[in-house]
Order: structure tokens, then sequence, then C-alpha cells
């Protein structure tokens, strides 16, 4: 399986949410985070990692090689079981590496359709143009993380409905406090699959491996969004909304009109747990 996480703004938590859900993946299977952020990574420094292996050393190794094994040979360790191929943390090396990791037969893409196999690719910002970009069109799952304020919004309504469309399996995942649940719903016209914490504690010192944070909301988002990504009695609906957009947008520059992401996988209202909001009107 691969899972692509990006956002479209700001900061709202990517590559922290990244690794808890790659540390909280439920099932006994080969787990792999590649970071793919084009403006440079930031994992090695922040596990204490070394700078190579690493996303340079795969992308040479895949111009003489597409085989999915490769993949595994540039990897290093984390805590609990994970591993990670990581970013440099120079955008101008990321980029030029993205520029083969994220051709059509990469590696990467090889190595997310394998059976038992679990890949999360960072993909940092999608500004557009950005060399992550390609990787949503083969990734199984989108999750795209925004924050909740006007101008975070703002720029999602821009992009939202061009990488929904680009997506197999789109799911819009919202964070920290700013504008309602409900709201951002009937304002973009899509369905939010998940609202989670905003925990910059987490992202600053990596603490999204279970055992080291385990009270954390972030893990517990984490591994709540994983169990409803694996389970195939939840199905995959159009975009739905409980109510009509509103004639005038509430929120500041997001315009009044519907914005279509069709294969939202929309998870069950009752699903309300330590803090995790999934499919549920609530502001955080």
């Amino acid at each position: 399986m691969l899972i692509a996480l990006a956002s479209v703004k700001g900061s709202p938590g990517v590559t922290a949410f990244t690794v808890a859900l790659a540390a909280s993946w439920p099932i006994a299977a080969r787990r792999l985070i590649v970071e793919c952020d084009p403006a440079g990574g930031d994992l090695a420094h922040r596990f204490g990692l070394r700078p190579t292996p690493g996303l340079l050393s795969l992308a040479a190794a895949a111009r003489g090689s597409a085989e999915p094994e490769v993949l595994w040979n540039h990897a290093q360790p984390l805590p609990g079981g994970t591993q990670i191929v990581s970013g440099p943390p120079g955008s101008h090396q990321a980029r030029a590496a993205l520029g083969v990791l994220t051709a059509p037969g990469s590696p990467v893409y090889g190595a997310g359709r394998e059976s038992g196999v679990a890949i999360f690719v960072d993909c940092g910002r999608l500004d557009p143009g950005s060399p992550a970009e390609p990787v949503i069109g083969h990734a199984d799952v989108l999750l795209l993380l925004s924050g909740t304020h006007s101008d975070e919004l703002a720029h999602l309504a821009v992009r939202i409905h061009e990488l929904g469309r680009a997506a197999t399996r789109p799911c819009l995942v919202l964070t920290g406090d700013g504008h309602p649940t409900a709201e951002v719903e009937r304002e973009l016209g899509i369905p939010v699959m998940a609202r989670i914490p905003h925990d910059p504690v987490t992202a600053r010192t990596g603490h999204g491996i279970p055992g080291r944070h385990r009270k954390g909301g972030l893990v517990r988002a984490a591994g709540i969004i994983a169990r409803v990504l694996l389970d195939d009695t939840i199905p995959t609906q159009a975009a739905a909304l409980p109510h009509p957009p509103a004639a005038g947008s509430q929120i500041p520059g997001v315009p009044p009109q519907q914005v279509q992401m069709s294969g939202v996988r929309v998870a069950p209202p009752e699903l309300l747990h330590n803090g995790v909001v999934l499919r549920k009107d609530a502001s955080s």
C-alpha cells in the first residue's frame, strides 16, 4: 500500500503525522517512510540518523535499477520497526533526487504494490509544479492535511479540486483550531475525513513514535486513522454534504462554490475518540 501525505499551505504537521501514522500502522507489515519533501528533509536531524543512506543514495541507485527491493537498501531503522529513507536538508538536492524517484517505474511505486508492505511518502507542501506531485497519482491514498484558519483554507480551495481528481482515494484531514469542521465542509463542498490535534512538540522532538509519547493526541489520531484506512467495510463515497453550500462564503478567501473531490473515504460519524474527530461536526 502506498500512502501519500501532503499539504498545500503552511506547516500543518505533515512530517510529524507521517511518522505517527507509519508507527501506528496496526498490521504486521514492512513499514517505510520516504521523505520526498522538495523543501528538504527534517527527519535525519530529528532522529539523529546518518546522512547516508537516504534519498540521494536511493536516487543514484534507482538510475540503474527499478527493483522495489532497492528501496530498502537505502533505509535506516527508527525505533519500533519503521524504516526511513530520509531526505537531504537542502532543497536543491532534494528536488534533483525527486526528479528520478517520482518518474514512472520508480522503485517507490513498485514497493507500494507489494503484499505486506506499507510505504508512507511525505510529499511536503504541494505547490504547483512540485516534483513530488506525481506521487499522488500512483498512491492508493492521498491524505491532504490543512489547517483551518482563513488563509490556509483559501489556498486549499484553490488546489483541492485539481489534487482530488489526480488522486485515487483523496482524504481531507484538518488540523488544529480555527473554523469549525462543519463550516469548512459547507464552504468547500466536500466531506472531512478527520480532524486531528496540531502537536508542535511532537513535530519538533519526533515523539510521534508510540512508546516515546504514548499519551500524545497525535499518536492516538494516527492509530484511529490507520484503522479506518485499512477497514474495507467502510464504503468509499463521492463528496456529499449534510447541508447545501451557503449562498455566500463565511470564510474569507474561499469562493462560495462546491468543489468535487470524488472517492473520499468517509468514516462513520460515531468515531469520536480522545479529541480525534472522524466525520463529526466539531471544531477539534
